[in-house]
Order: C-alpha cells, then sequence, then structure tokens
C-alpha cells in the first residue's frame, strides 16, 4: 500500500508549511494566547489568500474540490506550530460534512465564505460523560409545520464563539436529527469554557431554538450514518494534528538533546536519552502511517472506521507518550510554562481524550473487529465463534 503524495498534495504541504512556519512563530503564538478569541485573525486571512481554507470546499464554491488527505496535510503543519485557529473546526467538522451531506442552499450560504476567511464553521460533537460517541444531549421535538425545534446544552463546542454555523447532533423520537444553528441567533448562547491546551471551547445551550428544513443537514433514517461520517472526519482530523504535534515536540527535543552538553559530552550521546528519543520517534512513525490509512480509506470511499479508530488510539496513546517524552528530555526547561515545548505537551493532551480516550478507542474497535467476525462466521454468539483451524 502506497501512501506517497501526489504532485497537487504535495503543493499544498508546501504552501501549508510556507504559511504557518513564516506567521505561527512561537512569539506571535504566545501574543494569542493572551488575548480573548485566542484566534490568529492575521494567520486565518494569509490561509484565505493562499487558497488553504478552501482546500475541501467544491470548486463550485470557490474551493480547490480536495478531500481529507489534504485537510490532513494543512491541519499537520498546524500542529507543528500549535497555531491557534479553528482549522480543524471550520474545515474537518465544519466544510467536509456539508461538501459530503448538505444541501445546494447549506453550501451556497457558507462554503464560499469559508474559502475567503469569512466564515468559520463548528460542530457540537462532545457531551459530557459520553464514553465514546455517545447519544446527544440535545433534544428536537418535530412542529407541525416540519420544523424542529432544539434545547439542550452541549459541553465544549470547538471555537464556537468565532463559528456562524454549529452543526448540532440532537435526539427524536425516531433516532437523530443533525442541524445548521447559529450560536449568536435567537435562543442559542454560549458559556465560555477553557481547554488544556487555552482554547476556547464554549459550551452551547439551546432554549427553544427553531430550526427550519433548510437548516437541516440530516433527518432518520440517513441521520445515523451522517453522524457516523462526520465523526470519522473528525477523528481523523485530529489524528494529524496529534502528528504534527508530535514530530515537531520530537524534533525539538533532539536539537535539545545535541545543543546541551553535561560532563563535556552532548546530551544527545547518553544511552537513556537516546533510547527515550527513539521511542518518541518509534510512537510518531505509528501515529503517521496509521493516520494515513484513515484519511485514504475516507477519501477512496472505503469502510474507514476501524482505521479511524486505529488512527485515534495511536494520536492519544502514543501522542501522550510523545509529548511526555520530549518534555522530560528538556530536563527543567520542560517545566518551565513559557518555555515552547510545554505548549506541545497541552495539545498532545488535550487531544488524548478528546471525542473518545485511549480505552473507549479500543473498546469501539474491539466492537468492529466481534461484528466483522460474526459476520464472515455467520455466528451471531461467543459460542458459534470457530476456531483458528477452522478459519484457516
Amino acid at each position: 500500500m502506497d501512501f506517497s503524495f501526489d504532485e497537487s498534495q504535495l503543493a499544498v504541504r508546501e504552501s501549508a508549511i510556507a504559511v504557518f512556519e513564516g506567521l505561527a512563530t512561537t512569539e506571535r503564538v504566545a501574543e494569542v494566547e493572551k488575548t480573548a478569541d485566542r484566534f490568529d485573525d492575521r494567520l486565518w486571512q494569509e490561509l484565505a489568500k493562499a487558497n488553504l481554507l478552501g482546500i475541501c470546499v467544491p470548486e463550485t464554491y470557490g474551493g480547490s474540490g480536495f478531500g481529507m488527505t489534504e485537510v490532513c496535510l494543512l491541519l499537520e503543519q498546524q500542529g507543528r506550530t500549535v497555531a491557534p485557529v479553528p482549522l480543524w473546526a471550520t474545515l474537518a467538522l465544519g466544510v467536509l460534512p456539508l461538501a459530503k451531506w448538505g444541501t445546494s442552499r447549506q453550501r451556497e450560504s457558507l462554503l464560499p465564505g469559508v474559502a475567503a476567511g469569512e466564515i468559520r464553521l463548528s460542530a457540537a460533537l462532545s457531551e459530557v460523560g459520553s464514553h465514546r460517541d455517545g447519544a446527544p444531549t440535545i433534544s428536537a421535538v418535530a412542529d407541525a409545520d416540519g420544523r424542529w425545534r432544539l434545547n439542550g446544552t452541549s459541553s465544549c463546542v470547538p471555537q464556537a464563539h468565532l463559528a456562524a454555523g454549529v452543526v448540532v447532533p440532537a435526539r427524536c423520537s425516531d433516532g437523530l436529527v443533525l442541524a445548521l444553528v447559529d450560536p449568536a441567533g435567537r435562543g442559542a448562547s454560549l458559556e465560555r469554557a477553557e481547554t488544556t491546551d487555552r482554547q476556547v471551547h464554549p459550551h452551547l445551550h439551546l432554549d427553544d431554538v427553531i430550526v427550519d428544513a433548510s437548516d437541516v443537514l440530516a433527518e432518520p433514517p440517513r441521520s445515523a450514518e451522517v453522524l457516523a461520517s462526520v465523526l470519522e472526519m473528525a477523528r481523523t482530523g485530529l489524528a494529524a494534528i496529534a502528528l504534527g504535534v508530535a514530530e515537531e515536540a520530537t524534533g525539538r527535543a533532539a536539537a535539545y538533546l545535541n545543543d546541551r552538553h553535561q560532563f563535556g559530552r552532548p546530551l544527545a550521546s547518553f544511552q537513556g536519552a537516546k533510547m527515550r528519543a527513539a521511542d518518541a520517534w518509534m510512537d510518531t512513525e505509528a501515529m503517521r502511517v496509521t493516520l494515513w490509512e484513515a484519511a485514504w480509506r475516507i477519501d477512496s470511499g472505503r469502510p474507514a472506521a476501524d482505521a479511524v479508530a486505529v488512527a485515534k488510539w495511536w494520536a492519544s496513546e502514543a501522542g501522550q507518550r510523545v509529548v511526555h517524552a520530549t518534555q522530560h528530555l528538556h530536563g527543567g526547561m520542560g517545566a518551565d510554562i513559557t518555555y515552547p515545548i510545554h505548549r506541545y505537551f497541552l495539545w498532545g493532551k488535550q487531544i488524548e481524550l478528546m471525542l473518545g480516550s485511549p480505552p473507549a478507542e479500543l473498546d469501539a474497535l474491539g466492537a468492529l473487529l466481534a461484528a466483522d467476525l460474526d459476520a464472515k462466521s455467520g455466528c451471531g454468539d461467543a459460542s458459534k465463534v470457530p476456531t483458528a483451524s477452522e478459519r484457516s
């Protein structure tokens, strides 16, 4: 299986590197973190000028028409610079789902503005106390005229204070509804909440919010499939950011170990340091290959649930191992919250638990494998599972 990038994908990556490395400097990131919105609008506009915000917007609506792989190339570079912009929320949670599942009206009203840097999007996918996906806490009741009334609270909606529209899953009498909600609209309110990595992910409160039929993304029976697709895109995007975080953290640790000396020798020459750095490098490589398989499966229309679960597990489990190791390899400097490596630690820890902890991902993967085994064997219970010799 070859995950080499083609010329257009390499061009996307090079363009992303140029923008992020040029503008998302350590000093600039620290400066933006002191603002109330934690949003680098200057960087956002430069991403728009470089046609990167329209990377997955269909060409009909002013974009490049690319998919998950190209979005991940972009998110990887964001992770390398820990740049405070709502790229994951807008592209992975908003544009990709709308491009695949949205109506023409929804696309026309939002996607050109995203490509131009004028509109940002998000989705309300996290639920307090949920195991992995969780049942939405927002409830939806249908009116006689075909509208929906939404009530409840969704926690930690990524950069909702910057978004013009939020994809909100809600439970109804016969399943799920996915609706586009204006977080500044009537009946909607935001309660500020900050994450481990110092971003703003407000709680979204909905009090009898009316959603017209034109703002519905999916209704039963299709809505469960749509939500599963949105979650796959979201988790794969997180894995891409985690990869960038791990790559840069490992590179910074290697540079630090080569520059610092102890007993007349560089720290990189000590066996313990070398082994810890090697472990971080191997974890990063595992994160890389599992990410690109998940992205490839999504783009090629293949079943991706198991590959996404594997990629998110590596991003969560191995990702936090890498940021722990690289912070420790910096010694006392790693504990200095004004030193850049600490910020990578925070981003790694934040991603670890977003949309599913490592044990939750393993549980989901186990369920997928069990269902696949049942389907292939025609078994309905564990007592009928074929033996190894029977399977061979």
